[in-house]
């Protein structure tokens, strides 16, 4: 069976997994068009874990359908895995091959043969390893491991990427190539999905996000409006003054504004929960300075997806599930 080019990259209906009497992934939908990049996100037993290996074709869902660029994972999985490129966490990659050994390996696995060394070329160029070519895999760093193991994964140009923890271990030069390779398949029109530990990482390379918990999927769409929606719950402001400032007043001013609540005097500044949106944000700081205050840093505290994964460790998502 081969892809349908109309198809979204990923579709999943109904999806459920079940370890006996637990219920791992429950009723999960949703659709991934080409060209996306998914942060599948949650606290630790969401089911993220294993709705990534019903969708790379490891595991047999209790019942659902997942189809990878049309193609039904359980009805034709060899067709979905051709459409795939899977990349799990901290996969080994052997010692005694050089670089472009280990991706020539995985070439004629894939059934790459002409061209094949210009492929692998492209896809060291893609994640940034081109000087290393000839560097036998044991000498790498661990985020350079991590990268070869992402190029073995774009090998044969899959229509969707399934990368679990790709940033793990990776230095901030090893990120900032991960992010250029995200950005670089999604531009070509392939789809991802990545799971992160780092939420930082995630808010800086997906466009849309979907939010699990005990299984269920507690909010989908672009990173900007989960966050928004999430909002009013859990924000809470940073403000630094100036050196010498009363931090004392400060607060009290803070706290006599409707949308704050009791500042906490930390000693970094002050921590202000918070119940407005973004727009009400900048018009707090705009108040505070035309009152006299010497804000000289304003942010929220943690990133926006910290704050809502929080909240739904915390309190089960504060909405319908």
């Amino acid at each position: 069976m081969t892809a349908d080019a109309s198809a979204p990259a990923l579709e999943i209906r109904d999806l459920r997994v079940d370890y006996g009497h637990l219920v791992a992934v429950d009723g999960l939908s949703f659709d991934l068009p080409r060209g996306e990049v998914l942060g599948l996100v949650g606290p630790n037993g969401a089911g993220k874990t294993s709705t990534f290996r019903v969708i790379a074709t490891l595991q047999e869902p209790t019942y659902g359908r997942v189809r990878v660029a049309g193609i039904d994972t359980a009805d034709a999985p060899a067709g979905a895995r051709s459409a795939l490129g899977y990349m799990p966490d901290l996969a080994p990659v052997p010692s005694d091959l050089k670089v472009w050994e280990f991706l020539d390996c995985f070439a004629l696995a894939h059934g790459i043969r002409g061209g094949r060394r210009q492929r692998v070329n492209e896809v060291l160029e893609e994640v940034r390893l081109t000087d290393k070519r000839d560097t036998f895999c044991h000498q790498l760093s661990r985020g350079m491991k991590q990268r070869v193991v992402l190029a073995k994964t774009l090998l044969h140009t899959p229509t969707l990427c399934v990368l679990d923890e790709p940033a793990s271990g990776m230095d901030p030069a090893s990120r900032s190539a991960l992010r250029a390779t995200l950005e670089h398949l999604r531009r070509s029109g392939c789809a991802v999905v990545v799971s992160s530990h780092i939420l930082g990482e995630l808010s800086g390379m997906c466009t849309l996000v979907a939010l699990m918990h005990r299984g269920r999927l507690v909010d989908f769409g672009p990173v900007h409006e989960v966050t928004d929606r999430a909002a009013h719950s859990r924000k809470r402001l940073l403000v630094r003054l100036a050196p010498g400032s009363d931090h004392a007043a400060a607060a009290e001013w803070f706290a006599a504004r409707e949308l704050c609540g009791t500042p906490e005097v930390a000693a970094g500044g002050l921590v202000i929960p918070f119940s407005g949106a973004a727009e009400e944000e900048a018009g707090l700081l705009r108040e505070a300075v035309l009152a006299g205050i010497a804000v000289r840093h304003f942010s929220e505290e943690g990133t926006a997806l910290e704050r809502v994964i929080m909240d739904i460790h915390e309190n089960g998502g504060g909405g319908d599930e």
